[in-house]
């Protein structure tokens, strides 16, 4: 089966370009949402992630100590490093067990943040990447998260450039409120499902 990467800078709109891909019938693997749920249900990257942070990572309950792995993790690239490094193999195996239910799809897509930062770009046969212009992106971020302009900036730091990941992207989609997005949208699902048909 067809295997789409879709990816953006935080605020980019790639969730709504992909909630549009939805309504066109386009089975869409949220792998940020997932990357959460795992810490809970998956067994091996649990034990994994009280050996590298300590018993304090979870609660009596078996709970993930969100804030005690974030004081962590968001102060210190190194161990954020070491997190993603834990995480990314637990949603990959998420996303193959994923896609091996899809039946009857032309073809899936797999959004993620760190597309090409986790190398999980390399398990799709095409990347699709949206941009939009910085003061557009921090603007939403800032309405949407309830937080500061320092903040939304300090997110984007931490992720790769527009300029690196436009290096690896297959397809650009303009998320500029000058370009009209749908069209652009319809036509690389089309492509899609041309190629999905021959593979």
């Amino acid at each position: 089966m067809l295997k789409i990467g879709i990816t953006g800078g935080i605020g980019s709109g790639k969730t709504t370009v992909c909630k549009v891909f939805e309504l066109l019938g386009v089975p869409v693997f949220y792998a940020d949402d997932v990357a959460k749920s795992v810490m809970h249900t998956d067994p091996v990257l649990r034990e994994a992630i009280i050996k590298t942070f300590g018993t304090e990572s979870y609660s009596i309950k078996g709970e993930l100590n969100r804030s005690y792995i974030s004081s962590i993790v968001f102060k210190d690239q190194t161990e954020l490093n070491k997190l993603n490094a834990l995480v990314h193999p637990a949603v990959f195996r998420a996303f193959d067990h994923w896609v091996s239910g899809q039946n009857g799809a032309a073809y899936v897509m797999k959004e993620a943040a760190l597309l090409f930062e986790s190398k999980s770009y390399e398990m799709c046969d095409q990347t699709i990447l949206v941009l939009s212009p910085e003061p557009a992106r921090i603007q939403r971020v800032m309405e949407r998260d309830k937080i500061t302009e320092l903040e939304v900036r300090a997110r984007m730091n931490r992720q790769w450039t527009d300029d690196e990941k436009k290096k690896l992207a297959g397809h650009i989609l303009l998320n500029d409120e000058k370009h009209l997005l749908i069209p652009e949208i319809i036509k690389l699902h089309q492509q899609f499902k041309a190629l999905a048909a021959i593979e």
